[in-house]
């Protein structure tokens, strides 16, 4: 199943680091889950300014469920002043620290889905550990240092049920590639745990599928 070309465009209009392959997978993946998980929300942890929360939005639709997007929108690590990936037109000058929520908004109203994602803004630790409603699918694109790679993955993947998926972005297997916790703190303890086994990779995107409670 392909994600609605309208909406494909909109996701490639907005801006963000999703390439164009991987949010297709992204958005057959999240489609395929709720076959393993009927009915069960879906959630993804990084939003920025709503390019993945698109495709991932679109699938909700197609699934007959809706998307939670969680992000505190001051940016990660590597968005800040100094880093490789900071835009200064993110920065609300008004207390000096990034805000891309109305860019979020914007995309997610643009795009006609503001009827299947909400928007859930706040630190991810902070929202998993009140969390209590089990996902057919779990996207994790967060913080990409070791510390928030660690926590997302020990806090939001219990949530996951059996028969639902896991999909990680920017896993880079090889050093010269990329940073290393999503695929150190996220990809190999996953697998490692025995509860998911690998189904696809696409890029740097790599999607499990959880068929183990413990």
């Amino acid at each position: 199943m392909t994600i609605p070309e309208a909406l494909r465009a909109h996701a490639l209009a907005a801006k963000g680091f999703m390439p164009p392959d991987e949010g297709d997978a992204l958005y057959e993946a999240a489609v395929a889950a709720s076959c393993g998980a009927p009915g069960l929300a879906m959630l993804e942890v990084g939003s920025y300014c709503g390019r993945s929360t698109v495709w991932l939005g679109a699938a909700a639709r197609a699934a007959g469920t809706v998307l939670f997007a969680v992000d505190h929108h001051r940016g990660s690590e590597e968005n800040q002043p100094g880093w490789e990936w900071h835009d200064p037109s993110d920065v609300d000058p008004r207390i000096g620290k990034m805000d891309t929520l109305p860019m979020f908004r914007a995309t997610v109203h643009d795009a006609g889905l503001e009827d299947v994602v909400v928007a859930v803004v706040g630190q991810s630790p902070t929202v998993a550990r009140v969390w209590s409603t089990p996902l057919s699918f779990l996207f994790i694109d967060g913080g990409h240092g070791v510390e928030p790679a660690r926590l997302d993955y020990e806090l939001w993947t219990p949530h996951i049920a059996v028969g639902g998926t896991l999909a990680i972005h920017d896993v880079f297997p090889n050093p010269a590639d990329g940073g290393r916790p999503p695929y150190e703190q996220i990809f190999l303890p996953a697998i490692a745990s025995g509860r998911f086994v690998e189904t696809s990779a696409t890029g740097s995107l790599r999607v499990l599928r959880r068929v183990a409670e413990h």
